[in-house]
C-alpha cells in the first residue's frame, strides 16, 4: 500500500479572493502559486503555497464562509511556523495589521494561537515545541 505524505491542499471559500490572498501572502508569508479566472462552470481560484508541498486553494464564491470553531473550540485547521519566536512575530504582524488574534497558548507538544482571517474564519497558527532531553543515566 502506498504511504501517505501529508495533506496536498485545503480549499477555502471567500467572497473577496484578492483580500484573502493578500492576508495569507503578505501577512502570513505564503506564496501565490497561481490564479485562474472564473469560467462559466468554475469559480475564480488562487492557489497559495504555505510551505513544503502544502497549499491553500481559495475559491471565490457568492456565499460567505462559516466562521464557527470546531467541537474542540479551535479553528479545526492550522498553519505551522518553525519556532516560538516566529509565532510571536506572526502574532505581532497580525495585530499590527488590525486583524484579530488570540493569545499564544502552550499545549503539550505545541504553542498555538487562533487568528481570524478577513472573512472571520478561524485559523490556528502553531509552532512545535522542542523535545525535552532525556534525563541523565544514573549508576545503579
Amino acid at each position: 500500500m502506498p504511504e501517505l505524505l501529508g495533506i496536498n491542499h485545503l480549499t477555502l471559500s471567500t467572497t473577496d479572493l484578492d483580500r484573502l490572498v493578500t492576508y495569507y501572502t503578505e501577512l502570513l508569508g505564503a506564496t501565490l502559486a497561481f490564479e485562474r479566472a472564473a469560467t462559466p462552470s468554475d469559480p475564480r481560484i488562487a492557489v497559495i503555497d504555505v510551505g513544503g508541498d502544502d497549499h491553500l486553494m481559495i475559491a471565490e464564491t457568492a456565499t460567505a464562509p462559516t466562521t464557527d470553531l470546531d467541537p474542540l473550540n479551535r479553528a479545526g485547521w492550522g498553519l505551522r511556523v518553525g519556532t516560538y519566536a516566529q509565532l510571536c512575530e506572526v502574532r505581532e504582524q497580525i495585530l499590527g495589521a488590525g486583524w484579530p488574534v488570540g493569545e499564544i497558548e502552550t499545549l503539550p507538544t505545541q504553542w498555538t494561537m487562533t487568528a481570524r482571517d478577513p472573512d472571520g474564519r478561524p485559523v490556528d497558527v502553531r509552532a512545535h515545541r522542542p523535545g525535552t532531553p532525556s534525563p541523565p543515566a544514573t549508576a545503579g
